[in-house]
């Protein structure tokens, strides 16, 4: 790991971490890219945010409301109620729409919170936790997924859930954010889930499945 940590930080830089969204509006946000590009996903929540004012006013607002604005998003009906039931239970349990405990909380421990709202998975919660607290928590996208695979830095055959623990266990907590966003970009212009440009590949001297796909 330390091999693949060197070799992507040459190529695209260390990337340091920068105070991003708040956690509750980090939260709206994941949830609106799921399933989507990025693009579309930040022009709905933009749009959201610019007729609601914040997410208090959200939580308030009935969910056809709300899939109204988010159409860009895709599957505007499910994210909608999914954004209202997960404000409205931090707003029970925690009084107020406040995630910044979290901060203080063992990361597993945080984590399972996170996942215990309604359609929170382990990428949306370690989103949360990474970007908007600059905890050490790893997401695994399709990209992270399928560059690790092919690596060899977990079996083809592991799952999402399971690479995260996998992968957070295998790496430095001060490199968690400078992988994620590096084997992002490498699983865009290189390691592209179809035709892979092995051959302009940094990785390539170190990757068991370079000489796959320079014979495919």
């Amino acid at each position: 790991m330390s091999e693949v940590l060197r070799l992507l930080r040459e190529e695209y830089g260390e990337r340091r971490w920068q105070p991003h969204r708040d956690p509750v509006s980090t939260l709206v946000a994941t949830i609106l890219s799921q399933n989507t590009s990025d693009a579309n996903s930040s022009r709905a929540f933009h749009t959201l945010m610019a007729a609601f004012g914040g997410c208090e006013s959200v939580a308030a607002a009935p969910p056809e409301d709300l899939a109204g604005l988010i159409r860009t998003g895709g599957l505007a009906e499910i994210k909608a109620g999914r954004i209202t039931l997960v404000l409205q239970e931090i707003q029970r349990e925690r009084g107020s729409l406040d995630l910044d405990f979290l901060k203080e909380m063992p990361l597993a421990e945080a984590r399972s919170w996170l996942m215990q709202l309604p359609g929170v998975g382990p990428k949306t919660a370690s989103c949360v936790l990474l970007f908007s607290l600059g905890r050490p928590a790893l997401p695994v996208d399709t990209h992270v997924l399928r560059v690790s695979r092919r690596l060899g830095l977990i079996d083809s055959r592991t799952n999402a859930e399971r690479a995260h623990r996998l992968l957070e266990g295998m790496i430095p907590a001060k490199d968690v954010y400078s992988f994620h966003l590096n084997v992002i970009e490498h699983g865009r212009r290189v390691c592209r889930a179809q035709r892979p440009r092995c051959g302009s590949c940094v990785l390539r001297e170190i990757c068991p499945s370079a000489s796959f796909w320079d014979s495919g």
